[in-house]
């Protein structure tokens, strides 16, 4: 009984030996299918995200291309071209005929078309410079200048703001850049003669007297255009500033002579006072050199000159003044030199 028993243990023993071994996958499957729901729906998720997400790089790439072709298109359509050139055209004839505010609303129209030239940019500039708003003018010409580095005009309208703002430093790189321009892409617009007159201009300001005789004395050697007489008015100044009273007081006679050339063909009377009253001021300061040198001649024969003018533009003022001048001559006196001399350096 106790082997049979022992057996039965045995048996059982293994059974129960066998059962667990059995039942590990069942235990297993009972619990994964859950686990196995979970991940597959994870999966899904993951996959719905990234799909989502490619979906949208795709869409907004698809759009950025579309802006970045649509642009080029826009500049080249003939009807934008059009519509910049019309508001380019009506900017320019009102901002010759002095309406400002009415010419800078078309030119900016002009540019925000889509296809701004550099001529618009630099039209608005001259707009917004004639405005007083410095900033927005300079801005303009740069932008003219990043579209082309050889534009002569942008580097000149830079240079008269910068002289108006008194930057000289920069208005000498302007005028440079401009001569330079200038030389290699020649303008009717701007002329060599004119360029180098106004740099001897600028130098004059700035104290470089030798720079603005070797300016002024280029600007006269030139062929085109027309000679300014405040070219030869201005080399005179600096004359003066040397000590070189007879070069000065021989650029004054070649003033007075454009001068009378111009008041042959001036075509108003308005235009002839003007230039009139040039020439008597160039006479006065002729008669001051003169005496300086001691040529008392010379200088009463300028004082007479200027006289007459005074008397021919009733300038009442001026004619007492010359008169008494004339009168103390016969007896010269320090006084004398002293009035003559104070126009030269007031004016």
């Amino acid at each position: 009984m106790k082997k049979t028993t022992a057996k039965k243990t045995s048996i059982s023993k293994g059974r129960v030996n066998v059962r667990p071994v059995a039942s590990k996958p069942t235990i297993k499957e009972t619990k994964s299918k859950p686990c196995s729901n979970t991940w597959s729906a994870s999966i899904y998720v993951y996959w719905f995200i990234i799909l989502f997400f490619i979906a949208a790089t795709f869409y907004i790439l698809g759009r950025s291309h579309n802006v970045q072709t649509a642009a080029p298109n826009m500049e080249i359509t003939e009807e934008v071209l059009m519509q910049s050139g019309d508001y380019y055209d009506k900017g320019k004839e009102k901002l010759m005929a002095g309406n400002i505010d009415e010419a800078l609303s078309d030119l900016t129209s002009a540019i925000d078309a889509g296809a701004a030239s550099v001529d618009a940019y630099i039209l608005r500039g001259e707009a917004y410079m004639q405005s007083g708003n410095y900033r927005a003018a300079i801005d303009d010409f740069n932008t003219a200048l990043s579209k082309d580095p050889t534009n002569a005009v942008a580097y000149y309208d830079r240079y008269l703001l910068n002289t108006r703002i008194e930057d000289f430093g920069a208005a000498m790189n302007d005028i440079n850049n401009a001569l330079a321009a200038s030389a290699t892409k020649p303008t009717q617009i701007l002329l060599l003669r004119d360029l180098y007159a106004k740099r001897g201009q600028l130098n004059l300001w700035m104290k470089n007297y030798e720079g603005a005789i070797a300016d002024y004395t280029n600007s006269l050697a030139r062929p085109e255009g027309t000679v300014n007489p405040s070219v030869y008015s201005e080399r005179a100044e600096a004359y003066t500033a040397l000590g070189q009273y007879a070069d000065a007081i021989n650029d004054y006679s070649s003033a007075i002579r454009v001068i009378s050339e111009q008041i042959q063909g001036a075509t108003t009377a308005e235009e002839r006072e003007t230039l009139s009253s040039r020439a008597m001021m160039f006479f006065e300061k002729s008669a001051a050199l003169n005496l300086n040198i001691g040529n008392i001649d010379a200088a009463r024969t300028d004082l007479e000159s200027a006289h007459t003018i005074a008397i021919a533009l009733n300038d009442v003022d001026s004619a007492t003044r010359f008169q008494k001048l004339i009168t103390e001559l016969s007896n010269p006196t320090i006084t004398i030199t002293e009035t003559v001399n104070e126009t030269v350096v007031s004016e």
